[in-house]
């Protein structure tokens, strides 16, 4: 199972790395300035940085996996950006043959 999400944010690249660097002291992650890497306990974490936004998908086995893999995601993000004030996410899940359940979207899911 796999959910996506597009956060608008001009500081992207920023918050992937300090995220990258964060996580590398536990996980074998890989980054480079535009992209990770993160493979962890319940899943992983691919992103991608451009100018404006930041792309992340997250992939995991089972619906609570990935519910939990949306959440801690957000929240370390949303720590690195505590500047700027909340990031939005509008969290995506993918199905089967790349159908979207439009009942799965999960806006803010952080609380």
């Amino acid at each position: 199972m796999e959910s996506h999400a597009r956060v608008a944010t001009e500081r992207a690249a920023r918050y992937m790395t300090q995220l990258a660097k964060h996580w590398a002291h536990k996980f074998e992650v890989t980054y480079d300035a535009t992209s990770a890497f993160f493979p962890l306990p319940a899943g992983t974490c691919r992103m991608t940085a451009y100018p404006d936004s930041l792309d992340i998908t997250v992939e995991a086995g089972d619906l609570d996996s990935l519910a939990r893999l949306e959440d801690v995601v957000a929240s370390h993000l949303n720590r690195f950006a505590f500047r700027e004030g909340e990031l939005k996410y509008g969290w995506t899940r993918a199905w089967a043959a790349g159908m979207v359940d439009p009942r799965a979207v999960r806006i803010n899911a952080v609380h």
